[in-house]
């Protein structure tokens, strides 16, 4: 697969339009180990978390239940940064053969936290649409106006995200920019790391 902003954009949207279809996890339509797979899952990964991050705000639920759904999200934050570095993975296989230039310059985010972010922003996007369609009493032309105003927003850091993307990786097939990436290094959720977790063995 030839990454490029508008093919991520396709594979976000269509995970999100997938899950939303009933609400409930899908299966991922493209084969193992692909890119496709990964940039797929990733936004599953992500669209499963904004809804916990949702119920988890309802002020009606028990404490059992904030304690349940919090290492949810425990758990779905650590998948998510796990297929953001198998994506790290790819891309340094794809520029594994291009020499950077002597005054090759570095960039402090990695394109798949930038695929990341994108990712993130279909969510972003779909929901704000939602708000902008709603027909029902609870939305004042007010709230669908400043819902609308909103989404425009959205749609253009859509467009500036794709550039990014576009560019850095063009910056990587000439050389311009060295290909590194920066591991997150999380410790919340490692046995050995975590005092909290270590020191109740």
């Amino acid at each position: 697969m030839n990454l490029d902003g508008n093919k991520a954009v396709s594979i976000f949207q269509q995970s999100v339009s997938d899950w939303h279809k009933k609400e409930a996890p899908h299966p991922n339509p493209y084969p193992e180990n692909t890119l496709e797979n990964i940039l797929y899952n990733k936004n599953h990964v992500d669209t499963i978390q904004w809804h916990i991050e949702d119920e988890i705000r309802r002020p009606d639920i028990a404490l059992e239940e904030v304690v349940a759904l919090k290492r949810k999200i425990d758990k779905l934050n650590q998948d998510r940064t796990d297929m953001v570095e198998k994506l790290d993975d790819f891309v340094i296989v794809l520029f594994k053969d291009v020499i950077p230039k002597p005054n090759a310059r570095l960039n402090s985010e990695s394109p798949a936290w930038l695929l990341d972010r994108m990712s993130i922003l279909e969510l972003k996007i779909f929901h704000m649409q939602e708000q902008v369609d709603r027909k029902d009493p609870g939305a004042s032309p007010e709230h669908i106006e400043k819902c609308a105003q909103k989404l425009t927003i959205l749609l253009e850091q859509r467009t500036d995200l794709k550039t990014c993307l576009d560019e850095l990786f063009l910056d990587y097939k000439n050389g311009e920019r060295k290909v590194k990436v920066y591991r997150q290094m999380k410790m919340y959720n490692d046995q050995n790391l975590n005092p909290s977790l270590y020191k109740q063995k």
